[in-house]
This record gives structure tokens, C-alpha cells and sequence, in this order.
């Protein structure tokens, strides 16, 4: 069983547990992260051992070419110097050292290409682990919206009983007496202990607005010629008299100093329109 296999078993079985005890998912995607760099770190040091003894066995090869190398060097030296003996001898050793050689460069050989294919697995182990980051993060989003429309609906689900807004409405029906109870309880107050000499100037003042409107009424009437306009001296004195009169007749005193509660009472806008237009028909007949 290869390297990259025991560990995609133990990731497999890892990964199940996991899933079968899991009650929290985000926990349970982060805690299967956290295996698989577990294992990617175990894969590495897997990986560099194949690295160095591929090494080892390249430096192994090197060595058995370069003593095959020597050795030929030396029988032909001792070709040269006439010693056909020892160049035999060289010859052998050369021959044992290319031997080796040769099966340590097969040996070499095929150590570097399974090397090769572990560097590759342990790049496509590691792309998948950042691909599964990757993925763990949009899960979690898509579990947390998962979450929140659940909770939305089980207080839908609840607000749709009646009794949540009756109690509701029971409630404010409750402040709203409250409210108004404290502000009656506020007017008694005032009014047992406010200070009726304000209270009275304040009511005073007020009722002047009536005395502004029968003053402009006055002018009115005046501006219009339908009274004289009174005497700074002898005013007071002319109207006691009743030597003052209007187009329409005399003006008496009590109806200039003290106008009728009828025509001091405010009268409904609707009503009032309804007499100005009467007053308007009349006008134009005559």
C-alpha cells in the first residue's frame, strides 16, 4: 500500500468518525482541515525520506563511476609502463565497480521517477486541502444562512398565533391607561395646589381677544360711515345720551361696552360661510 493511499485511508476513516459524531459542523470542517494538514505534514516527511535516500543512491552511483573511471586510468597506465599484470588487475576491479554501476543507475532510475510522482501527489494533496479551505469556508456561510432561515421561521411560526398580539395589544392598552391616569392625577394635583391668582389673570388674558375683535368691529363701521366717528371728550357722554346713532338706528352703550354672549359665541366655520352667502344673496337683490 502506498504512501498517499494509507493516508487517503486515514483521512476516509477520520472523516467519517467525524461526521457521525458531529453535532456542530462548522467545528466538525474545521477539525477535518486540521486532519488533513495533520496528514499533509505526515506525507511531506514521507516524501522528503524518498527524496534523500534517491539522493543516497545517486551519490552511490556517482561513486561506482568514478572508482570504474580510475581503475581504467590505472590499467592504462600500467599498459604504458609495461606491466601487463597489473593492468589485468585494474581491469577487473574496473569491470566490478561498472557493474555496480549499472544496477545502481536502474536502481536510481526508477527511486527518481517514484520521487517525481510523490512530489506531484504531495502538490495535488496540498491543492485539495486548500480547495477544501476553500469550500469549508462557503459551507459554514451556507449553514449559518441554513441557521437564521430556521430562526426566522419558527418566529414566523410563533407570530402567527393570535396570542402573541393580544398580549401585545393587551400590553399597550395597559401603558396607555397608565398614561393617562398619570396625566389626570397631574390635573388634580395642579388643581388643588396650583395658584389660583395666576390662574385667573391667565383666564384674563385669554378673554381680551374678545375686546380686540369688537374694537376692529368698531373701526370697521366706522371706515364704513355707518357710525360717526366718536369725540375724544364728549364720546362717552353722547353714547350714555343716545345721541349717537347709527345708519341702522342708535347704538346703545350696554351693546358697544358689553356685546351679547350670542354674538361673542364661536360659530361653526360651515355655518358661518352658509350666513355670509345669504347675506351675499341679499345684498344683490336689493
Amino acid at each position: 500500500m502506498g504512501i498517499f493511499q494509507k493516508l487517503s485511508t486515514v483521512i476516509k476513516s477520520n472523516i467519517n468518525d467525524l461526521i457521525s459524531r458531529a453535532e456542530n459542523p462548522e467545528k466538525m470542517l474545521n477539525q477535518i482541515i486540521i486532519d488533513m494538514r495533520d496528514q499533509l505534514a505526515k506525507a511531506k516527511r514521507e516524501v522528503a525520506a524518498a527524496i534523500a535516500d534517491e539522493r543516497k543512491l545517486k551519490s552511490q552511483l556517482d561513486g561506482e563511476v568514478k572508482q570504474a573511471r580510475d581503475w581504467q586510468h590505472r590499467a592504462m597506465l600500467a599498459v604504458r609502463e609495461g606491466r601487463d599484470d597489473l593492468a589485468k588487475q585494474a581491469l577487473v576491479r574496473q569491470k566490478e565497480h561498472t557493474d555496480r554501476a549499472h544496477v545502481l543507475q536502474q536502481t536510481w532510475e526508477a527511486q527518481a521517477a517514484e520521487t517525481e510522482k510523490l512530489k506531484g501527489s504531495l502538490r495535488m494533496l496540498n491543492d485539495k486541502i486548500e480547495e477544501a479551505k476553500r469550500k469549508r469556508n462557503l459551507l459554514i456561510a451556507k449553514q449559518k444562512r441554513a441557521q437564521a432561515q430556521r430562526r426566522i421561521h419558527e418566529t414566523m411560526a410563533g407570530l402567527s398565533d393570535t396570542s402573541a398580539f393580544e398580549a401585545f395589544n393587551r400590553m399597550a392598552d395597559k401603558i396607555e391607561e397608565e398614561e393617562r391616569r398619570t396625566i389626570a392625577h397631574a390635573e388634580v394635583t395642579e388643581a388643588i395646589s396650583g395658584d389660583t391668582l395666576e390662574t385667573e389673570f391667565l383666564r384674563l388674558e385669554a378673554g381680551s381677544g374678545s375686546a380686540d375683535v369688537e374694537d376692529q368691529l368698531l373701526a370697521l363701521k366706522q371706515e364704513m360711515g355707518l357710525i360717526a366717528p366718536p369725540e375724544p371728550s364728549s364720546e362717552r357722554r353722547r353714547l350714555s345720551a343716545g345721541d349717537d346713532e347709527t345708519a341702522n338706528g342708535p347704538v346703545r352703550e350696554a351693546e358697544l361696552e358689553s356685546p351679547s354672549e350670542e354674538g361673542n359665541a364661536a360659530i361653526p366655520e360651515a355655518e358661518l360661510l352658509s350666513e355670509f352667502d345669504r347675506l351675499e344673496q341679499r345684498h344683490s337683490k336689493s
